[in-house]
């Protein structure tokens, strides 16, 4: 691989991790501001457990978040993103289910740009977080190590 390429590379994931995590964080901080009117939002949307699910939500999104950003852990990390994304694209952005008049086009758009992010996850989870990642120095300590 030539150099540009490789740089190309490594700047791509690392961007890439970064606006995943900060995808993640900023919604999860809301939630937290905003916490009556989400559980209002989610109750609305008929989400279970809403009292359970809304505070795992939030430690999941922010945790894993910046977890995805320093690239911890980042196969699994993204892994386990990518279902959160999923499970909150169908009970949140569930345009199958609005009522006439209901603001479909926006909810459909909303879902598939989530089911975006969820390929970019999957991609990540498959790939790794590449040579800027705590993924990388630990698997080199390792092998320094050995």
């Amino acid at each position: 691989m030539d150099n540009i390429t490789k740089l190309l590379e490594l700047l791509s994931l690392l961007l890439g991790r970064f606006l995943l995590g900060a995808y993640f964080i900023i919604p999860g901080v809301q939630k937290i501001t905003q916490y009556e009117f989400m559980m209002q939002y989610m109750s609305k949307h008929n989400v279970p457990f809403i009292d359970v699910l809304l505070p795992v939500t939030i430690v999941l999104q922010i945790l894993l978040g910046f977890v995805v950003i320093f690239g911890f852990k980042t196969k699994l990390s993204a892994f386990l993103l990518a279902g959160i994304t999923l499970l909150i694209s169908l009970y949140m952005h569930n345009f199958w289910d609005l009522p006439e008049g209901a603001d479909v086009v926006h909810e459909t758009q909303n879902f598939f740009k989530n089911m975006a992010i969820m390929a970019g996850l999957l991609v990540l989870s498959a790939r790794g977080a590449g040579e800027f990642s705590i993924d990388n120095w630990r698997s080199q300590r390792k092998l320094n190590l050995a």
